[in-house]
């Protein structure tokens, strides 16, 4: 295994061509005040998978490929249950 970081996350937007915003969000306790804090973070990553919304990926980072984009999503860990489905096999008008 290399010594590229990697990270979880959930895709939250897949509107652009080869590309996916992941959001990755951790817990932690405020070292003075005790507090659980939330914080979360997005980042652009090149997407050769085709993720779906909803879809919770792993993403490595790379060289940069673009302006914004330095993550690659190595693999998709879990789907999102009905991510895939058309709206129209849900019972909607045709």
């Amino acid at each position: 295994m290399n010594t590229r970081r990697r990270m979880t996350g959930v895709v939250v937007s897949n509107k652009m061509e080869k590309t996916v915003v992941v959001e990755v969000s951790r817990t932690y306790i405020h070292q003075l005040y005790k507090k659980v804090v939330r914080s979360k973070k997005r980042f652009m990553a090149h997407d050769e998978l085709n993720c779906q919304i909803g879809d919770r990926v792993r993403i490595v980072e790379s060289k940069p490929l673009s302006r914004r984009k330095r993550w690659v999503v190595e693999e998709i860990l879990s789907h999102e249950v009905g991510a895939d489905v058309p709206e129209h096999a849900l019972g909607g008008e045709a």
